[in-house]
């Protein structure tokens, strides 16, 4: 009796790695409504490459560092990229309501991170608003929001905008385990439109229908993330 046959070329193989998802992590619920708004203008539940999550993790630090502690902590989502991203105030002159910030670094008193990908995500960030500046550089983390005198010294320290989360969450998402992280922010406030000022409303309106439309930008850099190892 001869040796059994070989298997058929065409035969399943090993199944491929399963892709990671995406966890974007907001702190306000305007800017869920903003990111909710964009997913059904997508007709997505999910991205191109994994099931894509809108975490609202409250405002602060310490609040986006427990809620993205416990969404990667167990389940789905423990191998999740994550994105940061909502408001921010632009620190450089001559940024207005409606820019773009694609942090290549976020800084806070706990630590750094430097992002993923910054590259790509600027590229899909400009073809999905295409009009709208978008700036790159470190994204500082504050714990109130910023105005004059203090707007200047963080700038002249090298940042190009400050928010109060992005870099607790990604510093809290990659001290979990390793995984791409980013941080996509949009300016409400900035040297010359200072919240305290008559216009916010406007530049608050710009903002939220900027991020109305970011999401296409996210699942197009999550899909050209490499598949994690398993």
């Amino acid at each position: 009796m001869g040796p059994p046959p070989a298997p058929h070329p065409s035969g399943p193989g090993p199944a491929p790695s399963a892709p990671a998802p995406l966890l974007v992590a907001c702190a306000l619920g305007i800017e869920q409504l903003a990111l909710r708004a964009a997913a059904r203008a997508t007709g997505r539940g999910g991205g191109p490459a994994g099931p894509v999550t809108v975490l609202r993790t409250g405002m602060g630090a310490a609040a986006a560092r427990r809620s993205v502690a416990r969404a990667l902590g167990a389940g789905p989502l423990t191998d999740a990229a994550v994105l940061a991203t909502g408001f921010c105030a632009g620190l450089a002159p001559g940024m207005n309501p409606g820019d773009l910030v694609v942090a290549e670094e976020t800084h806070d008193p706990e630590g750094g991170v430097r992002c993923t990908a910054t590259g790509p995500l600027v590229k899909e960030l400009t073809r999905a608003l295409p009009g709208r500046t978008v700036h790159t550089g470190i994204l500082t983390g504050t714990d109130h929001v910023v105005r004059g005198a203090e707007r200047r010294a963080l700038r002249a320290g090298g940042a190009v905008a400050a928010d109060m989360e992005s870099a607790a969450t990604l510093l809290t998402a990659v001290r979990a385990g390793t995984r791409p992280v980013a941080a996509v922010r949009v300016v409400v406030d900035a040297p010359e439109y200072e919240l305290v000022r008559i216009g916010t409303f406007k530049g608050g309106m710009t903002a939220f229908h900027v991020l109305c439309r970011v999401l296409p930008a996210f699942f197009a850099w999550h899909r050209s993330l490499p598949s994690p190892r398993r």
